[in-house]
């Protein structure tokens, strides 16, 4: 610095000044590196387009989790579901096949089939009971036919 611009000290040593220039070159080269990167649009895309990669990888690994927990919640509902109509199925047959059984030894003491066989004989010998009773049924549809339209 001179006298010029009001310092009252001497003048400045010269490896004082060599070392602030090295000190704001070295600064100044920081400072062009960052703008550099800042006006580098490609490369700061490039890690920007990482970072949504993983963090997409991230979600993509929680929701995997998330849904397998669940699935396997569900399958294992459904598993004691299935368990457990099937045993009442199963006991509901049991009781159905039990009832079958009683109702066959009532058929079979009441003589309800030998009845059965004996109606049955006696259509075949004599079809014009069967024919009147046939007919009948065919009137008493047409009736109800009848009736049903005059009610609309």
């Amino acid at each position: 610095m001179s006298d010029k611009n009001g310092s009252t000290g001497g003048k400045p040593d010269v490896a004082a000044l060599r070392e602030d220039i090295k000190q704001t070159r070295a600064e100044l080269g920081e400072t062009v590196q960052a703008l550099a990167a800042k006006a580098d649009v490609k490369a700061r895309a490039k890690e920007q387009v990482e970072l949504t990669k993983q963090k997409a990888k991230a979600q993509v690994h929680d929701a995997t989790g998330k849904v397998r927990e669940v699935a396997a919640a569900a399958v294992g509902a459904a598993s004691e579901k299935v368990r457990t109509a099937t045993a009442q199925a199963g006991d509901k047959v049991a009781l159905a096949g039990d009832k079958v059984a009683l109702a066959s030894d009532k058929v079979k003491e009441s003589g309800a089939l030998e009845k059965a066989q004996d109606a049955r004989t006696q259509v075949q010998r004599n079809p014009v009971p069967f024919a009147a009773v046939l007919a009948a049924g065919v009137a008493l549809i047409g009736i109800i036919l009848i009736v049903r339209g005059r009610r609309k």
